[in-house]
């Protein structure tokens, strides 16, 4: 169908190679034009200025719920004028004992230009959204739409 590609970039520098001092800064590249600062959370000896895998996940699944709801409200002629999303990961030992993103919960606020659709119409574009989202479909951790 298709292929989606990164390049992590990693390197280490003048530091030591221990599990205190070892470096957690790299680079996501995507596409070979956008650089995203990366590393590990602070958690984990990482640097807060960047972005951190669990951090990217759950910006990918609130990207691709959003975007499939763009594409379904689109489709059904319902204007969308605004969408913006204050997404939570939660980091919590899993059913098998180890540490994972088990949960997302996403808390979209949407604006619709008229005629704006009822409460009804709006879960129906969730749910949609929350079925065909590829990232949602790809991850084991619950996903979540709490409305405004």
């Amino acid at each position: 169908m298709s292929e989606h590609h990164a390049t992590i970039d990693w390197t280490l520098g003048d530091a030591d190679f221990t599990y205190e001092t070892y470096p957690r800064a790299h680079s996501w590249r995507f596409g070979g034009a956008v650089e995203v600062p990366a590393s590990s959370a602070p958690e984990y000896k990482g640097d807060p200025e960047r972005v951190d895998p669990e951090e990217g996940l759950v910006a990918a699944v609130s990207s691709c719920h959003m975007l499939t709801l763009l594409a379904i409200a689109a489709k059904k002629r319902l204007t969308v004028t605004s969408y913006a999303d204050r997404a939570t990961g939660y980091m919590e030992t899993n059913d098998e004992g180890r540490l994972a993103v088990t949960r997302i919960v996403l808390r979209p606020d949407i604006t619709f230009a008229e005629p704006v659709p009822d409460e009804a119409a709006i879960e129906r574009l969730h749910e949609g959204a929350h079925r065909n989202c590829f990232i949602a479909n790809s991850i084991k951790a619950e996903v979540t739409v709490e409305a405004p």
